[in-house]
């Protein structure tokens, strides 16, 4: 079947349309999205300003024609940290649903890290044991562990790349004293809770997904993606304490001409790149291997499951 799965992130909108079926990889079909950057479009109360409303309105509406064209049979549209923390989600959600047709799942923190394991586990199978997932978002930092298909734990923190491009990057490179802080702020939030992953025991494998790390994982070395899916990545502790420094002193288009860098995420490289650090550290990480599937591939596959236990 065909299936089309819309994900309103913090900082993109994203169509994926896929061919499905139980027992078999999903296998896309086709791709549409556009750099909404919700998570920048907050006001000082918080709420997604109408610029933000409607850029997400307009996408959602394209975003539908182009699945209706493409034959999906079901469509499962989805919303996460960017309009989950805003204090206008509501209005938000019921516009959308006035203009498009559309009703948003707001998905929890913690569906979120779920559902990104779940894929993470079906691309490494078994034999990763252990297995960590680690996933920079626009708006948030998800975390899960665990030896099974559902992890024994996982959570999510405030620490994603845009929302912290927002704060302390807006007007360029903060002073020496925000960029201690901002280092403080982001540790101190991930070694609050870390124990609950810590007291599991080792992982056997780490694993890092989205485009943060992935565009990270490019800027250190890593294969870029014209060499497929199947080829190794990761993003080593050393490389990245090396490199750090370096993006500090980059201008935002330097940083985009950089391998593995959008324009549209450019301004959020160095404040991702200081979370990617803080876990990698807090977590005494060597590297973290990079995966191509995330959350919109465990929405898809845990749809796939339950239409298998229908069937």
């Amino acid at each position: 079947m065909r299936l089309g799965v819309l994900d309103i992130g913090s900082n993109t909108g994203h169509l994926l349309v896929v061919d499905a079926r139980g027992g078999a990889a999903p296998m896309p079909a086709s791709s549409y999205k556009e750099p909404l950057r919700l998570a920048e479009h907050l006001d000082d109360d918080g709420a997604v300003s109408q610029a933000g409303i409607e850029a997400l309105t307009a996408f959602v509406a394209n975003a539908l024609a182009l699945a209706e064209d493409k034959g999906c049979e079901d469509i499962y549209a989805f919303a996460t940290s960017a309009v989950r923390d805003a204090s206008n989600a509501d209005d938000v959600l019921a516009r959308v649903r006035q203009e498009t047709g559309a009703d948003l799942r707001v998905l929890s923190g913690e569906d979120e890290a779920r559902l990104t394991f779940l894929a993470v586990r079906r691309w490494f199978g078994w034999s990763s044991g252990r297995l960590g997932v680690f996933d920079i978002g626009g708006g948030s930092l998800e975390i899960a562990a665990g030896d099974a298909e559902a992890p024994d734990v996982a959570w999510s923190l405030p620490l994603g790349a845009g929302r912290l491009a927002r704060s302390y990057f807006r007007d360029g490179r903060p002073d020496d004293e925000r960029l201690r802080e901002l280092r403080r702020t982001i540790r101190a939030d991930i070694a609050r809770d870390a124990g609950s992953l810590l007291r599991g025991g080792p992982l056997d494998h780490a694993v890092a997904t989205s485009k943060t790390f992935r565009s990270l994982s490019r800027i250190t070395g890593a294969a870029p993606s014209s060499e497929g899916l199947f080829v190794r990545r990761s993003l080593s502790a050393v490389e990245l304490d090396r490199w750090l420094p370096k993006l500090l002193e980059m201008s935002a288009e330097e940083i985009a001409a950089l391998p593995g860098v959008s324009p549209d995420r450019a301004h959020q490289v160095v404040a991702g790149a200081y979370v990617a650090s803080a876990v990698l550290d807090i977590f005494d990480l060597e590297a973290l291997e990079i995966c191509p599937w995330a959350l919109r591939e465990g929405i898809i596959l845990e749809r796939l499951d339950k239409l298998s236990v229908l069937d």
